[in-house]
């Protein structure tokens, strides 16, 4: 999820200002430990929203105090939350940080795959028993959304886990593997291609 279509979401409920949307992004979330966005990010959205025509600021006048910044969503920024609210969410599953490390391991020859293999389940195994903690701790009368979020990511580490276990066992015949290698390109500068006659 994008902190740019979660703000347009929030001020579509009503005009906010940063500091409340700051808190109301946390509340959905489930907290700054399952999505950490700084006040910073907040307003920098929020100014980059505006440029696109897609929220309008508004001063609010205070007794004894500064004005008080008010964001409302423009009709613009209603078709951009429809438009979000109807396509589908594409997984980041192809980019993987730890897949690139690993096949550079086994690349480069300047680490062990095997020990990136159980440096990261060691890691994934800590992450799993916190997020378990969590949603043991979870109330389903009231934290349901939340405990499904948990559940999710929970599966997804454990698929990670189970990805990780067929990679030891097949690392021997993955390094018998020629190393890939991009394919050759001619050097210097295109030929041109001969003009056509009128």
């Amino acid at each position: 999820m994008s902190v740019r279509n979660a703000l347009l979401g929030l001020l579509g409920q009503r005009p906010r200002h940063g500091y409340e949307l700051h808190a109301a992004f946390e509340a959905v979330v489930g907290g700054e430990q399952i999505w950490d966005v700084k006040p910073a990010q907040i307003y920098t959205t929020l100014s980059r929203l505006k440029e696109s025509g897609l929220v309008v600021e508004k001063a609010l006048e205070q007794e004894g105090g500064p004005e008080k910044r008010i964001y409302e969503i423009t009709a613009e920024g209603r078709q951009e939350l429809v438009d979000w609210f109807a396509a589908p969410i594409t997984t980041g599953h192809q980019r993987d940080e730890f897949f690139v490390k690993l096949m550079l391991s086994l690349v480069t020859e300047r680490a062990d795959p095997c020990k990136l293999i159980y440096t990261q389940r060691a890691s994934l195994y800590k992450e799993l028993h916190d997020l378990t903690t969590q949603r043991g701790s979870s109330d389903p009368a009231s934290e349901l959304a939340h405990i499904m979020m948990l559940d999710r990511a929970i599966m997804h580490l454990e698929a990670d886990l189970r990805w990780l276990d067929m990679m030891e066992a097949r690392i021997d015949e993955i390094r018998r593997q020629p190393v890939p290698e991009p394919e050759p390109r001619p050097r210097g500068r295109p030929r041109r291609r001969p003009r056509k006659e009128r």
